[in-house]
């Protein structure tokens, strides 16, 4: 197998560290690295979306997962795929959309491995309608620490500590979904604009039942009585009748087609986003937004994932990376919303990739992010002053709120706050600890947090 001793980060290209990355091509080479990891363990790596330390292993092994990358089954009549862990969500968009079918969850990137998807249980714009990732799993295929290889099915405690889990209970190698019905590969889009995020959290909360997918950006440097304007864009899947006749979208409706651009250079100057920069660019789009436009067609990849067409985006944030802060709060917790918004405001954080969502019923992954309620993400350069106190301070007003924050996109939190957002928590570590009382499957995040 191949393997090298590297240094390796998460998306946010904060606080890598090396490990030795492993890439088993078979099931039996995974299970050998598994056997001969050594004392400081191993876990397993996709694409490397995670934003921070989830699969990382300092002195450790990284299983890199893209190996495995074969689609072993496609009902084409039930809407069922069957494949490896590393098969990434574009090539399932590739090869099931010109069957009709589509992925059931996607999140800002289509760059995600199955695997990926199980482990951070992700979420998309739908989480309001179809819930999480996990959601969609039938069941799925795990190389515990043992050595054995375990076919997990719903509603198992093993099934529900891997949903969600980060890679800890074991080594996901297949997985059994089941995917989405569409008739063509477009989306209908209806995209108004917002004042402040007061009119935004009501335009959400009376509209979002009547389409499957809805996000808002959010201008976080508007400050006063424009606190939280955004652009609000909802979305669903277009029926044939609804592309044009005589053009080529209606003579291919399922055909699958992306933008590309030039990947970001490799190297680019320290504090190219300050808030002068940043506000110029929020002020451009949320200005260049219509104030009401209903029904206009967009490619999947442009509704879904502008950000993949510019390769390596990530860089833009120069070689000090970004911090990703992502929270979710209740149902009845809006003036925690409202309170956090405006302390992002006020303290001129220069994010222009932040966005608002409402989610959906829960699902039963123990470490699983979604509560019904309000999730705010946003972006922040890594070096900016006084960050870390400062979103130590967001998490505590998170916590007080009942809320709790994202692991796959979480690089600082303290672990004394972990068990009040996740009560599920010494389930999760208890299974863990009977699992697999070595630590064979052990990570960054692992250890800082004591998972």
């Amino acid at each position: 197998m191949p393997a090298d001793t590297v240094p390796v980060t998460g998306w946010g290209r904060t606080a890598p560290t090396a490990a030795c990355l492993i890439r088993p091509r078979t099931y039996e080479e995974a299970a050998a690295a598994v056997r001969d990891c050594g004392a400081r363990g191993g876990i397993p790596r996709g694409l490397g979306r995670a934003y921070g330390d989830a699969a990382q292993n300092a002195g450790g092994a990284v299983f890199d997962m893209t190996g495995l990358d074969r689609i072993h089954v496609i009902d084409a009549a039930a809407g069922i795929v069957l494949c490896d862990a590393g098969v990434s969500l574009h090539r399932l968009m590739e090869v099931l959309l010109p069957l009709g079918w589509f992925v059931p969850v996607t999140p800002g990137t289509r760059y995600v491995t199955v695997g990926g998807a199980i482990g951070a249980d992700i979420h998309g714009k739908n989480h309001h309608v179809s819930g999480s990732f996990s959601r969609h799993v039938l069941s799925l295929e795990l190389l515990t620490a043992d050595g054995e290889i375990r076919t997990v099915g719903r509603d198992t405690p093993l099934f529900d500590a891997t949903c969600g889990g980060m890679g800890l209970t074991g080594m996901i190698l297949t997985a059994t979904v089941r995917l989405q019905p569409v008739e063509t590969s477009l989306m209908t889009v209806d995209t108004e604009r917002a004042r402040d995020l007061d009119d935004l959290m009501a335009r959400l909360t009376a509209g979002d039942h009547r389409h499957r997918y809805s996000v808002a950006w959010i201008d976080l440097l508007a400050r006063g009585a424009t606190t939280g304007r955004a652009v609000l864009t909802r979305g669903d899947h277009a029926p044939l009748d609804a592309l044009p006749r005589g053009t080529r979208a209606r003579r291919e409706p399922l055909a699958f087609r992306t933008s590309r651009f030039p990947a970001a250079p490799a190297f680019l100057p320290e504090g190219l986003l300050t808030r002068t920069t940043v506000g110029a660019f929020n002020e451009l789009w949320y200005r260049r937004a219509p104030r009401a436009r209903t029904g206009e067609l967009q490619r999947i990849s442009t509704f879904f994932h502008p950000l993949d067409g510019v390769p390596h985006w990530n860089r833009i944030y120069g070689r000090g990376g970004f911090v990703q802060y992502q929270f979710v709060v209740g149902h009845g917790q809006e003036d925690a919303v409202r309170r956090i918004v405006r302390r992002v405001s006020e303290r001129r954080c220069p994010s222009f990739l932040a966005v608002l969502k409402r989610f959906g019923d829960a699902d039963p992954g123990w470490l699983s992010f979604p509560v019904p309620g309000w999730t705010l993400a946003l972006d922040i350069p890594a070096g900016l002053p006084g960050l870390g106190t400062f979103l130590d301070e967001l998490d505590q007003e998170v916590a007080a709120a009942g809320g709790r924050v994202y692991l796959a996109k979480d690089s600082r939190l303290r672990p004394e706050l972990l068990a009040g957002m996740y009560p599920r928590l010494d389930d999760f570590r208890a299974l863990r600890a009977e699992l697999d009382p070595r630590g064979v499957f052990v990570s960054d995040l692992a250890r800082r947090l004591a998972l």
